[in-house]
């Protein structure tokens, strides 16, 4: 049941990381807008999109899960910062999309980080 659950949750944030990178790549307006509205337009964009196909990547093979874990739950949460503080819960109209498809992203790398956390102990161990 771990292992199916592992999968679903790691294809969810690859999903969703994975389909935003569109927007990020070809400077869709709503990305362009809300990386002008942090001060960090083009490179914040470019950068992220970058990090989120980094932790794509290393969530979808399954030895470097753990990594691709913990990078997602540090670029979401900077993205979640970003909503809280600065842009909002809806932006340009969104109903709150984006803000949600970050929650979910990192609520499922948080689960993962935790059902794989043995993981972890045997990353510091190998040190």
């Amino acid at each position: 049941m771990k292992k199916h659950l592992s999968l679903v949750l790691r294809v969810i944030v690859a999903a969703i990381f994975l389909q935003t990178l569109y927007f990020k790549f070809t400077g869709a307006p709503e990305s362009v807008y809300i990386f002008t509205t942090l001060g960090a337009e083009p490179a914040g964009r470019i950068l992220s999109g970058i990090l989120e196909l980094v932790c794509a990547v290393l969530l979808l093979y399954r030895p470097t899960m753990i990594y691709g874990a913990l990078g997602s739950l540090g670029v979401i949460s900077g993205a979640l910062l970003s909503h809280l503080f600065v842009l909002g819960i809806e932006v340009m109209d969104d109903g709150g999309l984006l803000f949600g498809l970050a929650l979910t992203v990192f609520l499922c790398s948080l689960a993962l980080i935790i059902m794989h956390k043995s993981e972890l102990f045997r990353i510091q161990s190998n040190h």
